[in-house]
């Protein structure tokens, strides 16, 4: 757990409870006495509002909590409109996290906001479906293999209808004619290839870390290829 992680965990389980120790902070996330002081500290003096008091512990003052998450009715409603464009898309990996992710979101509007919302999902075109075979989900997997600068072994089925094996190094995404197309290093060929993601078959991340990923410049890529990309 790194550090910011951590301090955000130990504000949310100051404001679980009315009082903590020290040695229970400690205990909880495995650390010193003395990290503890000092992520308290960071807290302090961020603005949090932590007293302390000898022989009892930590504490909140009262009346102090993170403030709720709140949109304006614009910004719902962009957010609405936005799912649909979403459900077009062909990869079912960011169909569903989309939908996760407004769910969540929709579960802190106000009433009043959920009405309005749902009578503007009522009144906006679905969608249109498309067959399986048509679609891709491997999208959030390539994502993280591109910000983890991990290696990937794909299974992919070239435009012949070739199947091969490849460990790839995953280096950026574009979105073209209505789908997601893997900018990476073939392994294999020994060379930059572009990858269309409704052509991986199987993906399994790998304990290989990319090298060419950690330095990649996704603009340059681009301009080597003498196209525009924005």
């Amino acid at each position: 757990m790194n550090r910011l992680t951590r301090i955000t965990s130990i504000l949310i389980k100051l404001q679980s409870k009315s009082t903590l120790t020290a040695q229970e902070i400690a205990d909880e996330f495995d650390i010193s006495l003395r990290t503890v002081y000092r992520d308290v500290k960071t807290l302090q003096e961020a603005g949090v509002p932590i007293g302390s008091e000898a022989g009892i512990g930590y504490f909140m003052v009262d009346g102090y909590r993170l403030p709720p998450v709140s949109f304006a009715e614009d910004e719902a409603n962009a957010l609405v409109t936005a799912e649909k464009f979403v459900l077009q898309n062909m990869e079912t990996s960011l169909v569903k996290n989309y939908r996760s992710a407004l769910t969540k979101i929709k579960a802190v509007l106000r009433t009043s906001e959920k009405d309005k919302v749902a009578l503007l999902e009522s009144r906006i075109s679905p969608a249109r479906q498309f067959n399986k075979e048509e679609s891709s989900s491997y999208l959030a997997e390539v994502q993280k293999a591109i910000t983890s600068f991990e290696v990937i072994d794909i299974t992919y089925r070239d435009p012949q209808g070739i199947t091969t094996q490849r460990k790839v190094d995953p280096l950026g995404l574009y979105f073209t004619e209505n789908r997601w197309v893997m900018v990476a290093y073939c392994r294999f060929r020994e060379d930059y290839r572009d990858f269309r993601l409704d052509r991986i078959l199987d993906l399994k991340p790998t304990d290989i870390t990319s090298g060419k990923a950690i330095t990649f410049n996704l603009q340059d890529h681009f301009k080597k290829r003498g196209e525009k990309y924005s």
